[in-house]
């Protein structure tokens, strides 16, 4: 089994996630929402918003490199009924090695 194989394996949560596209007329506007296989991982942690600003993020989302790519910074998600905004989204890749790639997505 390949590596990302081997991550998929703890994808055992879903997440719902309608990507942010910006500002309308009556407030923010977003995509279809999609449903991606996911590890959700509740713990409070310090990060920098995509301004540099502190900010709490109450969760993080592990998932594979095409589906963290959806999860664009702003966009709403919902996971376990509960929604959250996308702070921040980075792709921990390993190019050349057979080391698990994933995205991670921090939540406040």
């Amino acid at each position: 089994m390949s590596a990302a194989g081997d991550m998929a394996d703890f994808y055992v949560h879903t997440a719902t996630v309608e990507p942010f596209e910006g500002a309308g007329a009556y407030g923010d506007v977003y995509g279809a929402p999609v449903v991606v296989a996911c590890f959700a991982e509740a713990k409070r942690r310090l990060v920098r918003a995509k301004d540099g600003e502190q900010v709490v993020s109450e969760s993080t989302l592990y998932m594979g490199t095409a589906d963290g790519a959806l999860f664009v910074p702003d966009s709403r998600v919902t996971v376990g009924g509960k929604v959250s905004y996308v702070i921040t989204q980075n792709v921990n890749d390993a190019p050349g090695l057979d080391l698990p790639e994933h995205a991670a997505v921090t939540l406040k």
